[in-house]
């Protein structure tokens, strides 16, 4: 494991500690014998309030390289969400993680949260990774909106 990587999320997990936005979740995950695994983070992001996603708290998992910060983390919703900018497989499609565009190793892991929590409820239509929530938002907008409170619901903390 490269040191920059790991002493780099060491001080970002200092940082969450003393302060992040209110019912956000970051946590390295534990190794199976207990030990915090720094490279693999176990994250939620709570549903903005008065959007369609108030509500619910997204699961999502941060897998960090080697080489982090200068690549991204992979950034996977767990399970997968309903959204036109989320493959199928749960991963995020967001400018911020790819390094051809806006990632920059300056950006935190609370920004990236952040900035997914926009994505939710603010899609960028000109980057559709999921074909079905693509076509229902732009075709069927009541139909997006139900599917997408109905998914709030049954991801929410209750």
């Amino acid at each position: 494991m490269s040191g920059i990587a790991s002493s780099r999320l060491s001080e970002e997990r200092k940082a969450w500690r003393k302060d992040h936005p209110y019912g956000f979740v970051a946590k390295p995950a534990k190794n199976l014998d207990g030990t915090a695994n720094i490279m693999n983070w176990e994250c939620a992001i709570p549903g903005k309030k008065g959007t369609i996603w108030e509500g619910g708290l997204y699961k999502i998992r941060m897998l960090f390289k080697d080489d982090y910060p200068t690549t991204p983390p992979k950034c996977k919703f767990e399970p997968p969400l309903f959204h036109p900018n989320v493959y199928p497989s749960g991963t995020v499609c967001l400018s911020l993680l790819d390094e051809q565009k806006d990632w920059r190793p300056a950006i935190t892991i609370k920004q990236l949260l952040l900035g997914i929590q926009d994505l939710l409820n603010e899609p960028n239509i000109k980057d559709p990774a999921q074909a079905e929530a693509y076509t229902i938002y732009c075709q069927n907008l009541a139909e997006y909106e139900k599917r997408v409170r109905a998914q709030a619901k049954a991801m929410s903390n209750s």
